[in-house]
């Protein structure tokens, strides 16, 4: 069984690692060619709605429209597993990731987990 890449803040080999503008849904990045394919890399989360998030989504629910508090959750937790599958992609020598998509299931009752996911890559220029 493979271990979950670390949490903290991880170094990255060669000098160079995945920026933002590297990542992307598709499956190259204009300019650049991929070198060598990593494998996949990955970053999930595990959140729960609070007692007092319930009772102000509700309130929000009764006048209609966005529910704010639970935008604000989903965001948070997204965020969160794009930062640590940047790390996992660091921590393997990744300098970009292609393919990237998000899935979130619910594994409890107010209980969701969110997973980043992509194939790491090292890109160069053309």
């Amino acid at each position: 069984m493979t271990q979950p890449p670390p949490r903290a803040s991880i170094g990255y080999a060669g000098g160079s690692h995945v920026t933002p503008e590297r990542v992307t849904t598709a499956f190259e990045l204009p300019g650049l060619r991929i070198v060598r394919n990593l494998g996949v890399v990955r970053g999930i989360t595990v959140r729960s709605r609070s007692v007092v998030g319930n009772v102000g989504a509700s309130i929000q629910t009764f006048f209609g429209g966005n529910i704010t508090i639970y935008t604000e959750l989903c965001e948070r937790a997204r965020e969160e597993a794009w930062q640590i599958m940047l790390q996992h992609a660091n921590a393997v020598g990744a300098n970009a990731v292609v393919g990237a998509r998000y899935d979130a299931n619910e594994i409890g009752q107010g209980i969701t987990e969110v997973l980043a996911y992509g194939t790491a890559v090292v890109v160069e220029e053309e």
